[in-house]
């Protein structure tokens, strides 16, 4: 087995467009320097601009895909996408867990595309209480952080979680990020305030929780990590005009 890239394990929806979901959260694992391992929650039908279709795979399938790769390779770091309910998430939460106790779990709650296409259930949200209490960041955009906070699930759940809001939709100071870990907030400044050479992309919440985690994997510490996966999402989103961002470190 190799060892001289740290393994970084993907639980996410596939995109055959390759802008979000496995396909690009390998993209950012190769650019980073980290060996990726992918198990799939979904099936999808999209393009960068539009998602028609979505096939939620078995429970089963997915956890024994996991299994399977955590007993066989020293994951480091799992960064979990799109996820039917907060069910799931637990199941999946609790078998990573059980193979390695210490390893760093993100996940990207995706509740909607930018489509508008829903993507998790929200009549599951109440439930997320005992999840969030093995995770170790989450990264809302602002609307997913107000959705969360409307259910009191960041507030007085006894979650241990950190929050990394990303600021991509606010009114105000756009693109500054927040991290609250430990009842502190940092806020996390653009590298450029120049917003103009900033172009929205498909995918780019996927490839920022990614960025983290394999900067989590590499030993960096938490804020660290945040900061050098904030360097990697605006270098993704100034790369073309398009919705399908090029990747680079």
């Amino acid at each position: 087995m190799q060892t001289e890239r740290p393994f970084v394990m993907t639980i996410a929806g596939f995109d055959p467009s390759g802008g979000a979901g496995v396909l690009a959260d390998i993209k950012t694992f190769e650019q980073l320097g980290v060996m990726g391992l992918s198990v799939c929650t979904a099936m999808t039908v999209q393009t960068e601009s539009r998602c028609l279709s979505l096939e939620w795979r078995p429970l089963d399938e997915i956890i024994t895909t996991i299994s399977i790769l955590m007993k066989d390779y020293p994951v480091e770091a799992v960064k979990i996408g799109i996820v039917k309910d907060a069910w799931l998430l637990e199941k999946i939460v609790e078998t990573v867990r059980l193979y390695n106790a210490e390893v760093k779990i993100i996940w990207d709650p995706v509740l909607k595309s930018t489509s508008e296409f829903s993507f998790f259930d929200l009549e599951s949200l109440p439930l997320l209480t005992n999840a969030l209490k093995k995770i170790d960041l989450i990264t809302p955009n602002y609307d997913e952080y107000n959705v969360l906070q409307k259910h009191d699930l960041l507030n007085g759940s006894g979650n241990s979680c950190a929050v990394l809001v990303k600021g991509g939709h606010r009114n105000d100071k756009i693109g500054t990020d927040i991290l609250i870990c430990q009842g502190k907030e940092t806020s996390l400044e653009p590298d450029s305030h120049d917003s103009s050479g900033f172009y929205p992309k498909h995918g780019s919440g996927c490839v920022l929780s990614s960025a983290i985690a394999a900067h989590l994997a590499k030993g960096e510490a938490l804020e660290a990590a945040c900061r050098k996966g904030k360097l990697y999402i605006e270098k993704f989103l100034k790369s073309n005009p398009s919705l399908l961002g090029f990747h680079s470190t």
